[in-house]
């Protein structure tokens, strides 16, 4: 379970008590997530979402995180709304950590995405993207390019323990990714983590998007090789051009891209890649002894980063050059 602090009752009722969402009926730890602890609380007047921020989240970013979502929710992207307590603050502290309530989302996550989830994706991320056009709060992308190498270096000597010669090949791409990455796209808030647990879903419909808590400044089209990465594939390492394709093709109904981003894709592809699999390798070989969550295989990463670097043109996802 994804609890990493425990709430004492009458913490959580003082802490509850500085809130207008009724009386608390029953709450519970979530086992979703790694980053933080969360708990789902049930008051008298609805359902609600609990965090508290641990040490991976910096306590000086959760006013981007929080105010994002409040500017989205404003602009009609369903996403959870940050509860103001009676101060009008949207950040508190609970058990010496910091603490956020924010409202509940109906829906669940598709563990094996379809073609028609894809379509719902591709079109979301587009809205989220044009709604935070005006969003005032910046922040720096800590896991870009120019983040990849020094993350490299950091465990080096694991990577090559955990499979010889992957240090080696990985240390080329990084070359290669860092001389060629594409520094003038068009940028501004993207999510940084659109992973299918993070999105919502009825039936065929989306309700939600979660999770903002990578969200960052970058390329919009790097936020959408990142989908690609993490929608695309199939268990057994395959691509899935007719998801790709339905992705793409929603996106662009709401956001058309330029030449250049387009063009670049194949590239930001490999990118999303690499990133993932270097934070998924360093967690792997930090992980803790009988820590509560398993870090996830790097393996698949890997794979989809080898597919990317025989991508040859946009048309290997399906997208028109």
């Amino acid at each position: 379970m994804a609890v990493y602090t425990e709430v004492p009752d009458e913490e959580l009722e003082a802490f509850l008590a500085t809130y207008d969402i009724g009386t608390l009926m029953s709450y519970k730890g979530i086992a979703e997530g790694v980053e933080n602890s969360n708990f789902m609380l049930h008051t008298d007047a609805g359902t609600y979402f609990l965090t508290l921020y641990e040490k991976r989240v910096a306590e000086a970013d959760l006013p981007f995180f929080l105010g994002l979502m409040n500017h989205l929710v404003d602009r009609g992207i369903n996403c959870p709304t940050p509860i103001r307590n009676r101060k009008g603050e949207m950040l508190g502290r609970l058990v010496d950590r910091p603490a956020a309530i924010v409202s509940f989302l109906e829906g669940i996550s598709v563990r094996r995405p379809q073609p028609r989830h894809c379509v719902e994706l591709g079109r979301a991320l587009a809205q989220m993207h044009l709604a935070g056009a005006d969003f005032p709060i910046t922040r720096r992308n800590a896991l870009n390019v120019d983040g990849w190498g020094p993350l490299f270096s950091s465990c080096r000597d694991g990577i090559e323990a955990y499979q010889p010669g992957l240090a080696q090949e990985l240390e080329k791409e990084l070359a290669v990714l860092t001389r060629d990455w594409p520094r003038d796209l068009p940028r501004g808030v993207i999510h940084a983590d659109l992973f299918p647990d993070n999105v919502f879903f009825m039936g065929d419909r989306l309700t939600g998007l979660i999770d903002f808590y990578f969200a960052c400044n970058d390329a919009f089209a790097y936020d959408l090789a990142i989908c690609l990465n993490a929608w695309c594939f199939e268990a057994d390492g395959s691509f899935n051009i007719t998801k790709a394709r339905a992705l793409l093709q929603a996106y662009t109904q709401v956001r058309p891209l330029e030449p250049a981003e387009i063009h670049a894709l194949p590239l930001l592809a490999r990118g999303s890649a690499m990133r993932f699999l270097l934070t998924r390798l360093y967690d792997w070989i930090n992980h803790p002894p009988g820590a509560f969550v398993q870090p996830k295989n790097p393996k698949e990463y890997l794979t989809r980063l080898r597919f990317h670097r025989g991508v040859a043109s946009p048309a290997g996802y399906g997208l028109d050059a």
